[in-house]
């Protein structure tokens, strides 16, 4: 434990699995479920003084990206207590190098050290065997995880989730007159949870699912159910295909077979669950061309990138302005002065926080709702057609 104190081409279509989950916002999968607080009164944060915030990262591993990935995020949670104002945060680092068991076994050390809230860990497991140790001691948890499943309790996620990105996408396609979707997903527990996501998202939106074809998690798998593809497109009354497959798997391989077999726009038009603009190799394919996905909002993004570039001197990893609006919630939260500002009730108040990737707000179920951007790929750039909002109406549902 470290503290830190402070006043204030093609693409490779089957890259290894690891590189996948790292370009999806780093979901884990997980049977577990989240954990209850057991009747644990939540800990009040001190009338005076820091107050003490435990950051769980996946160092201390041998694997490089790891060690990559916490050093960004410990990096941008610092760049954030250095913008509070009127906040003392006492911010410490715990290195989990990604391991559930000792994660929670950091988590431990950080309660009986008199940490107030726990910020991360990063993957769905991790933040399962958190959640259960940090509930004994009354304390809630900020995960950078984006797998829905796992929050709820004291657990809450900070990730762009498969539900928020189809709710959004699925509100866009049917104030375009697209809302007749069919999903093309993987056969794998990914897939799985993305169609549920979607379906879930649909009822809520007015679109309709007219159709679902799924492929093997193989370039032979995906070229193999391709006439199935096409044919159920084209005979189910399809406005648009919703992608489940990611960068770095499936979707440049479907983006180069489907137009070859005349589904392509302005016909179909395309849509996707993850981000499309991440590798930028991936903005010159051009079955995508005119497709949709959701960003974070790209202005305060572009504006935190830079800023973290010129204090470290190289770009974040993806994911980490999730530290950097962790600490900004729970800075705005404190800055209230109430003693119960780090509780369950304050954490889902429905106005939200601002941080680098827009609002966001968090939801009584644990999960996330975030203000994001609908983007299009256009002349092999990335353009903005529908803006993220910068408030929330309501009070979260």
């Amino acid at each position: 434990m470290r503290i830190v104190s402070s006043l204030t081409r093609p693409i490779n279509a089957f890259a290894p699995i690891r590189a996948l989950v790292a370009l999806a916002g780093l979901a884990a999968l997980s049977a577990c479920g989240p954990v209850a607080m057991g009747g644990m009164a939540p800990r009040a944060a001190p009338a005076d003084g820091p107050v003490q915030v435990a950051l769980l990262v996946p160092g201390g591993s041998s694997d490089q990206g790891r060690q990559v990935l916490a050093t960004s995020l410990e990096n941008a949670a610092r760049l954030a207590v250095s913008d509070l104002q009127g906040v003392q945060i006492d911010l410490r680092i715990y290195e989990t190098a990604g391991d559930p068991a000792r994660a929670a076994q950091m988590a431990q050390q950080a309660a009986d050290a008199g940490a107030q809230i726990i910020l991360g860990p990063v993957f769905g497991e991790e933040a399962n065997a958190v959640g259960a140790t940090a509930a004994r001691s009354g304390l809630s948890v900020l995960s950078f995880s984006n797998n829905a499943a796992i929050a709820g309790g004291n657990v809450f996620i900070l990730g762009q989730s498969f539900d928020d990105t189809a709710r959004r996408l699925l509100d866009h396609a049917v104030a375009e007159g697209r809302g007749q979707v069919m999903i093309v997903a993987e056969r794998n527990t990914e897939g799985e949870i993305a169609q549920a996501a979607i379906r879930s998202a649909a009822a809520r939106s007015g679109a309709s699912i007219v159709a679902t074809e799924t492929y093997a998690f193989s370039q032979q798998g995906i070229v193999e159910a391709l006439p199935a593809i096409a044919a159920t497109a084209r005979s189910s009354g399809a406005q648009t295909l919703f992608f489940t497959a990611n960068t770095a798997g499936a979707l440049p391989t479907l983006a180069q077979l489907l137009p070859d077999n005349r589904i392509s726009h302005p016909q179909f038009q395309f849509m996707g669950l993850t981000r499309w603009d991440i590798p930028p190799a991936t903005l010159q394919l051009r079955g995508l061309q005119e497709g949709w996905f959701a960003l974070p909002d790209p202005a305060l993004t572009n504006r935190f990138e830079e800023r973290y570039t010129a204090a470290y001197g190289s770009g974040p990893h993806p994911i980490a302005g999730l530290a950097y609006d962790g600490i900004a919630a729970i800075g705005a939260l404190l800055a209230t002065g109430r003693p119960d500002a780090l509780s369950r009730a304050a954490l889902t108040q429905g106005s939200g926080f601002v941080g680098v990737n827009g609002v966001f707000r968090f939801l009584p179920d644990g999960s996330i709702q975030r203000g994001l951007a609908v983007a299009t790929i256009r002349d092999n750039a990335v353009v903005i057609v529908d803006s993220a909002p910068r408030s929330f109406p309501g009070s979260g549902s």
